[in-house]
């Protein structure tokens, strides 16, 4: 209670301070002239814009009320002000050619929307399911089972069973089903081994870095997917995303099981591991069972098949409705704030493209001078370095919609480095290796609530994952490509 009781005053502490000066700098940035950014042809919506743009992100980035309340709270703000719909002493009586163009208040609702809001409402409903007939239990059972007892092999068990299950579930949902498997084992080992703080790193490195594997796996692919088929029209397909993306995550994955062994080796040579399955089978895991090997390879193969990865995901979504295995308590359990999230950085990004201030913040700076290979690099590295303290999916938010407008700015130059989908991926293929501390990310927290992992442990091999992991993904995205 105590506990929770300091985490209150903290919050407290952080409204009363931090809140007013982002309403501040907020104010600022809305109220002065338009001449004082330096853009020329700046217009008052475009300006409007920006101070919307900085409040959402110094919100994210400070945690000050929930990230899905500041996604909110922010479309609620460009509908009233910047949108085609808004008040009306916001529509001014200006020239219209300053006032600038408002946004289609149609255009920022969409975004609740959005097919890849639907991409991943798919994906919670489909967890939703196996965990709700135990097909995640009996899963991670079979696949586990393989590896043996030897210590070093469970521990490459559960990284790969991890990363596997964070390709298609919430990297949360892994984290917290595969610690409860993995708490009493670690009760079994020696306390004076560091063979503990090994299994206990490895619930939040595996499902980290599995989530990079597919665009359902984190918030940031689907971000980056949104922006690379929806508003630039590329066409990156699920199969084509997991075709590069997984074998990337195995190496990964091999590469943690090594620099785990390196830092926490074992003293117990065997380890016993109890799984058990409380579920009785009835025809309704039959019917998960089915649906969910349908929906994976109808996503695996929507190339072949013609049926966008989108679509695909209303299919588990349907079949559990009608079939009654996903009732309305059952909805309770998908994780809206997520998704509500997402929603306010895509309806930033349409802010930023419609009103015309992304081309003019691309015209204002000199990319056009820059090294493309520069450019794709550094953003890569903002992604990583700022996900370290807020949420990838807050980093991503922040980072895609302003890259997009930089990558479509620079036109054909960026094509010598990977062009567009090398800067959009590589931003969120970097967002997912940020694990450093115990706020980096929720897996990591949990990791950390077990008492055996410092932040010392984490930061030491999430800074080697975090380096090597960032040479490996631009390596293989400027010689691959996806």
């Amino acid at each position: 209670m105590a506990h929770f009781g300091h985490l209150a005053e903290k919050t407290n502490v952080k409204r009363a301070v931090l809140l007013p000066l982002v309403i501040a700098v907020t104010l600022f940035l809305w109220l002065v002239p338009t001449d004082f950014y330096g853009i020329e042809g700046l217009t008052v919506v475009e300006q409007r814009t920006i101070a919307i743009f900085v409040f959402t992100a110094l919100m994210w980035m400070f945690e000050i009320i929930p990230t899905w309340t500041t996604s909110v709270i922010s479309i609620v703000i460009m509908l009233l002000t910047i949108s085609d719909s808004c008040i009306w002493f916001m529509k001014g009586s200006g020239i219209p050619a300053e006032m600038g163009t408002f946004v289609s208040y149609k255009a920022i609702l969409a975004t609740f929307a959005d097919p890849v809001i639907m991409l991943f409402l798919g994906g919670f409903v489909l967890a939703i399911a196996t965990t709700k007939v135990g097909l995640d239990v009996q899963l991670a059972k079979a696949l586990l089972k393989p590896f043996g007892k030897r210590s070093e092999f469970v521990l490459l068990g559960f990284l790969f069973v991890i990363g596997l299950f964070s390709m298609f579930m919430s990297n949360t949902a892994t984290a917290a089903m595969m610690l409860t498997f993995l708490a009493p084992v670690l009760r079994t080992l020696p306390p004076d081994g560091k063979g503990r703080i090994g299994l206990a790193l490895s619930i939040p490195i595996a499902a980290n870095l599995g989530g990079i594997g597919t665009p359902i796996g984190t918030p940031p692919n689907a971000i980056a997917l949104g922006y690379l088929n929806d508003s630039l029209h590329m066409g990156v397909g699920f199969g084509e995303w997991m075709l590069v993306m997984v074998p990337y995550v195995l190496v990964m994955l091999l590469i943690s099981w090594g620099l785990l062994l390196l830092f926490f080796p074992f003293k117990q040579k065997t380890i016993e591991l109890r799984i058990e399955n409380t579920h009785q089978k009835t025809w309704q895991t039959y019917v998960v069972y089915v649906t969910f090997a349908v929906t994976i390879l109808l996503w695996m193969l929507d190339r072949v098949t013609g049926i966008n990865s989108n679509v695909v995901a209303m299919i588990p979504v349907g079949v559990f409705a009608v079939t009654g295995i996903l009732t309305k308590e059952d909805l309770k359990e998908i994780n809206w704030s997520v998704l509500w999230m997402v929603a306010g950085g895509f309806a930033l990004g349409i802010a930023l493209q419609s009103t015309g201030l992304a081309e003019h913040l691309v015209n204002s700076i000199p990319f056009g001078q820059w090294l493309p290979l520069v450019v794709i690099l550094v953003s890569g590295f903002i992604g990583y370095f700022i996900s370290n303290f807020i949420s990838n999916t807050a980093a991503a938010n922040l980072l895609v919609p302003i890259m997009s407008a930089v990558g479509v700015g620079m036109g054909d130059s960026l094509a010598a480095a990977g062009g567009l989908k090398t800067l959009l991926v590589g931003v969120a293929l970097c967002t997912s290796l940020a694990m450093l501390f115990p706020i980096s990310t929720p897996p990591n927290a949990l990791a950390h609530s077990t008492g055996l992992v410092t932040t010392k442990d984490m930061a030491k091999v999430g800074i080697l994952i975090g380096v090597i992991g960032y040479v490996l993904g631009y390596v293989m995205l400027f010689f691959i490509g996806i």
